[in-house]
């Protein structure tokens, strides 16, 4: 595993101190790990909405009614 060293605001070291003390998480480490893959999945999510947007605005106009979309949407 790679080892990092990074500078933190007190703010934010207290808050991290302070999970890590809750039992929140084993350690600073695992709760840095933590935060960094929600960060990546919601990076995820927000490139895909982005690429549906995009698609469907290359698309034209549609004349499905809202529940036609959402149902093909759920498929």
């Amino acid at each position: 595993m790679a080892r990092q060293s990074i500078s933190l605001t007190k703010p934010n070291d207290e808050w991290l101190k302070s999970q890590v003390e809750n039992q929140e998480y084993s350690s600073k480490s695992e709760l840095i790990n933590d935060l960094v893959r929600q960060a990546r999945k919601q990076q995820a999510q927000v490139d895909y909405i982005r690429l549906r947007i995009e698609k469907g605005e290359a698309s034209g106009f549609q004349s499905l009614t809202k529940e036609e979309i959402m149902n093909h949407l759920k498929k």
